[in-house]
């Protein structure tokens, strides 16, 4: 059974970083998109980035430049390395995981393309 942990997630003040990680367990090798999500209170969960399994990146236009998503160490430890976070980048983040085609991981791609995810980590940024 595939699992996924997320751990990372805390409070900052603006200008500062965030370093989230995510654990998949149990995810076998084979063409996968791996990505961050968000969702604020009272918005819609949205993509922040995601990489796929031939290291292809894309970033949500407002975070690029200044989150950086990349495998730590070894393809089950999914990171996203987060700076100059501003008072938007508030909310719970969620890891997720699924085999899909090569060409098809994208920052936002459709939540239900994503079978597997983490239980969310909170970011707030004061």
């Amino acid at each position: 059974q595939v699992q996924l942990v997320e751990s990372g997630g805390g409070s900052v003040q603006a200008g500062g970083s965030l370093k989230l990680s995510c654990k998949i367990v149990r995810f076998t090798t084979g063409d996968y998109c791996t990505g961050w999500f968000r969702q604020a209170p009272g918005k819609e969960r949205e993509g922040v980035a995601a990489i796929d399994s031939y290291g292809r990146l894309s970033y949500r236009p407002s975070v690029k430049g200044r989150f950086n998503i990349f495998f730590d160490d070894a393809e089950d430890n999914l990171a996203l390395q987060m700076d100059s976070l501003e008072l938007e980048d508030s909310g719970m983040y969620f890891c997720a995981a699924d085999f899909m085609g090569a060409g098809d991981c994208y920052y936002n791609t459709e939540e239900y393309e994503f079978i597997h995810w983490g239980q969310g980590t909170q970011v707030t940024v004061s």
